[in-house]
Order: C-alpha cells, then structure tokens, then sequence
C-alpha cells in the first residue's frame, strides 16, 4: 500500500519528539475515560503481504515537524492551522496541545493519502476529539482504534492507542487500507471503519461532520 504524500509542493521530514501525555497505571488515569458512542473495526484475516504493508505503514515513528518548498505552501499551511485552531478551540482549549494535535492530524493524513476534512470529520464524530475516549466495545483514542491492531500489525501494546500520533498514525493507516479495500468508495470504506458496511448513518454522520472543517465553513459546536 503506498503512503506517500501527494500533497504539491510539500515535502514532510520527521523530528523526534516527546508524546505531550501518557496513561498512568493508576485509578487516576480512568477518570479521563469516557465512553464513545461510535462501532469499531471488525477483526478479519489479512493476507501476509497486507500485514506486512501496513505494519510498515505503522512502524516509521516520530512526530511530524513540516518543512516546505515554496513560500506559498508554507503560507496555505499556516492558513490552516490558524483557521482549524480556532474551530477546535471549544473542543481541546490547550493551545499547545490544540497546535500537536492539528499539525499531526495535518501530517498522518497527507501521509496516508487522506483528505485531512474528512479525517477531522471521522475524529469529531469517532470520539468528540477526546484523547481517552473507550467505547462500548473497547476502541481507543480519537480515531477508536480496535486494540487488536496493535496485535495484527504493531508491537501488541493496546496502551499506546491512548498516545495522539500512535492512535491517529494507525486511524488513518486503517482508513487508508478499507478504503483500497472498497476501491476508494468512501461510504463503503467508512462503513468497515465503523464496523456497519452498507448501512448509511456512519458514513452520513462523518459526511456531516467533515462540512465543518471544510475551508470557508463555520466552527464545530
């Protein structure tokens, strides 16, 4: 499965960097817990040049730190990051933390061969952009990645789902490879994200939510 970018006249280069938070063993950390009202992946068979695909995918760690090659693109950039910052004010208030989280999604996304509206849409209505969220059926983080992934394809530790760049990394990696699966149909790949192919109100309900982070568009309530 390719992942390379696509995006004209930017190039991305990675830097180490240290995750912003991390789950703490004790009792404390499930406070922050908070149910998700969304599905999760459904556990299939993968061909072992699949796996081995996306486990490549997965493994190229490091948070993103963007570089440019042209003024202009550089400026469409910031343009972004400046307009969804203020989208997503309500929604994670920490402007730090708002600027990690935007520049990742921004990254993980180009990287995947995504359109980073629909990626914010998918989020939005996955977990409400709430890094701990757990659903009924145990999916985690803002993408609800099913913990079995980190079987499948990763080191095995369902823990670093809670991590934003691991759990945004494997989400769209995930989007990517369902959405090749149904030969770029977004309704179809969307429904084996959620767990509920062929049935519209999951893909209908990311459709809606992606209209709020199309450029133009008003804020997210």
């Amino acid at each position: 499965m390719a992942v390379t970018p696509s995006l004209t006249e930017i190039s991305v280069t990675f830097s180490r960097r240290k995750w912003l938070s991390r789950i703490s063993s004790g009792g404390l950390s499930l406070l922050f817990l908070k149910n998700a009202s969304a599905g999760g992946q459904l556990e299939e068979p993968l061909m072992d040049s699949v796996r081995t695909a996306l486990g490549s995918a997965i493994a190229n760690q490091a948070p993103p730190i963007p570089e440019f090659g042209s003024t202009e693109a550089k400026l469409a950039y910031l343009r972004w990051m400046g307009a969804m910052s203020e989208r997503l004010k309500r929604k994670i208030p920490e402007l730090q933390m708002r600027q990690e989280f935007l520049q990742t999604a921004w990254y993980e996304s180009r990287r995947a061969g995504l359109d980073v509206t629909l990626v914010m849409g998918l989020i939005q209505v996955e977990s409400n952009f709430r890094k701990f969220a757990v659903s009924s059926v145990g999916a985690r983080g803002y993408m609800q990645v099913m913990p079995f992934w980190t079987r499948v394809i990763g080191d095995g530790d369902p823990g670093k789902l809670f991590h934003m760049q691991t759990n945004l990394r494997f989400g769209c990696v995930i989007l990517r490879h369902y959405l090749d699966r149904e030969r770029g149909d977004p309704f179809l790949g969307l429904g084996r994200y959620n767990g509920s192919r062929g049935r519209a109100p999951y893909p209908e309900a990311v459709f809606a939510a992606q209209r709020s982070w199309l450029p133009g568009d008003r804020a997210v309530g």
